[in-house]
C-alpha cells in the first residue's frame, strides 16, 4: 500500500482542538470513525492511549503521530489535524505540537505501518515542509502537500 493511498482529504482537520494530547488523541479518532474502517472506537481508543502510555508519540518539529496496531481495524488508517496554537505531546525536543497524525494498523501489517512513520519523520525535518503546513488555508492544499512527501 502506498502514502497516496492511504491519504483521503475527509479525514484530515484544520482545526484540531487545544488540550491534552489525550482530547486530540480522541478528537482524531472521531474523524477517523468516518472513514467506516474502524470496528470498534473503544477497543481503538485503548490501544492508542496504551501505546502513548508506554512512550509518547510526540516527535520533534511539532510532529506527533499518535499510533497502534489494533484489531478494531482491517486496514491501515490515517488521519490528520492542525493545531496552530500547539499542544503539549511530550514531545522530544520539549516543544508543543502543531502537526499530529493518527495511524492505525491491523496487527499483522507492519511493513506500511513503520514505512508510514519513517515518511512522516522524514518529511517533518524539512524546514520547508513545516512552513508549508503551517500556512495552509485548505485540505485541499494541505492534500497536495502531503502528496509531495517522498
Amino acid at each position: 500500500m502506498s502514502w497516496n493511498q492511504i491519504l483521503d482529504s475527509a479525514l484530515l482537520t484544520l482545526d484540531l482542538p487545544n488540550g491534552d494530547k489525550f482530547l486530540v488523541i480522541e478528537s482524531l479518532l472521531d474523524l477517523a470513525m468516518t472513514s467506516g474502517s474502524i470496528r470498534d472506537r473503544d477497543h481503538a481508543l485503548k490501544d492508542l492511549v496504551e501505546r502513548e502510555q508506554y512512550l509518547s508519540t510526540g516527535f520533534e518539529n511539532g510532529l506527533a503521530v499518535p499510533h497502534a496496531k489494533s484489531e478494531a481495524v482491517s486496514e491501515i488508517i490515517l488521519a490528520f489535524g492542525l493545531n496552530r496554537e500547539g499542544v503539549d505531546f511530550d514531545s522530544l525536543d520539549g516543544k508543543p505540537t502543531h502537526f499530529v497524525f493518527l495511524l492505525l494498523s491491523p496487527m499483522d501489517t507492519s511493513g506500511p505501518h513503520i514505512q508510514t512513520l519513517a515518511l512522516l519523520a522524514r518529511n517533518f525535518q524539512l524546514p520547508e515542509t513545516i512552513l508549508k503546513i503551517k500556512s495552509v488555508s485548505s485540505e485541499d492544499e494541505l492534500m497536495q502537500i502531503f502528496r509531495d512527501f517522498k
